[in-house]
């Protein structure tokens, strides 16, 4: 179990509607949180925001990052009775959409609706058991026509579900948007833990929380070319592979509170990687292992190229049911996910090199 003052700070963290492209109130949140333990605070024009211990300007600079988006939906369309159409942001799963309710986020405020959802006895009629396409998808608001929907949401406007967060266990907690915004949790309080041991801490630390990554990792592009720190440590969440239906000669082996997962692939730097491997077997924190190709799908992909080049290690924490209203991460899988970050950051030297060609 978490301690109840970080409890609370995950919790708000998720409970703050953050979709792709209006994540400035969850940024809020972990603004608040971070700016009391870092050195300074340094943010850009669409959001994404970063904190830093400035130890010494003659060492390297390591960054922590993760994305802070949840993905939603958008008002699509407005119907002359007053439905609202939808479409999705980031990788939504219509499948999922019917008979939820759902907060629309407009200018003035949050307006609440419910997805339709035609009744099982009219179903066996005319058909509509089918999955939907989004384009089937419609929000009732419970207005009579266009004219009233559109004094209260407008084209435009984000849409998240209605979800609370909740542990349904000692370990495991449930709820919208742990992809990835318990990834912000994370870096937040692996920086915590740096502050606190500053004194034996050799490089600059640079922590780094990510907009848009849901539409292709934009967000981390813009703030790591900025930057652009001597390394970087990228955390986001992980397909748990271990419940039903899962091809695992497909899609690997990962199972929940089993430890955090390395990957091995291309844009995954192999010195920094190994590193990160070593301070994991040093500190007895039990890892998994997963492959990428030529994409992680993670911010990863957006950061490792930038300049002349970022070398990045990608931890990753085990998430079931990613993309819907119940995701579910294991809380001992996140403090080990924290610990291997500010470990591996702690054992990096003012001298560190990364080039594999030179060691």
């Amino acid at each position: 179990m978490l301690e109840e003052k970080k409890y609370e700070f995950l919790e708000e963290l998720l409970s703050t509607p953050s979709p792709v492209g209006h994540e400035a109130e969850g940024q809020k949140i972990w603004l608040k949180e971070t700016e009391a333990v870092a050195d300074r605070i340094e943010t850009d024009a669409y959001g994404s925001a970063a904190a830093f211990l400035d130890i010494n300007p003659e060492a390297p600079t390591i960054m922590l990052e993760a994305h802070c988006d949840e993905i939603g939906m958008v008002v699509q369309h407005i119907d002359d009775s007053g439905f609202v159409y939808v479409s999705r942001l980031g990788g939504s799963d219509p499948a999922i959409a019917r008979a939820r309710r759902v907060n629309i986020h407009t200018r003035t405020g949050q307006v609440t609706g419910v997805i339709g959802h035609t009744a099982i006895h009219l179903q066996e009629k005319n058909g509509t058991n089918k999955a939907p396409a989004w384009k089937d998808l419609f929000v009732d608001l419970g207005v009579s026509n266009k004219e009233e929907a559109l004094k209260l949401v407008q084209v435009g406007d984000p849409v998240t579900y209605v979800d609370q967060h909740e542990m349904i266990n000692d370990d495991r907690l449930i709820g919208r948007a742990l992809d990835n915004r318990i990834g912000g949790f994370i870096i937040a309080e692996a920086l915590r833990v740096l502050a606190e041991r500053r004194s034996s801490l050799q490089v600059n630390v640079a922590v780094l929380n990510s907009v848009q990554e849901e539409v292709g990792g934009f967000g981390a592009r813009m703030m790591s070319y900025r930057l652009h720190p001597d390394a970087a440590i990228i955390t986001d969440v992980t397909h748990a592979t271990d419940s039903p239906g899962i091809n695992q000669k497909e899609h690997g082996t990962v199972k929940l509170g089993e430890g955090p997962v390395v990957t091995h692939g291309a844009a995954a730097h192999p010195i920094l990687t190994r590193k990160v491997e070593d301070i994991a077997g040093q500190k007895s924190i039990a890892i998994q292992h997963e492959a990428a190709g030529a994409r992680t799908g993670t911010d990863t992909d957006s950061i490792f190229h930038q300049k002349t080049g970022i070398p990045c290690a990608l931890i990753s924490l085990p998430l079931r049911y990613m993309h819907s209203p119940v995701e579910m991460a294991s809380i001992t899988d996140v403090q080990n996910v924290i610990e291997l970050m500010a470990e591996s950051v702690m054992a990096c030297t003012l001298d560190e090199n990364f080039n594999v060609l030179n060691r």
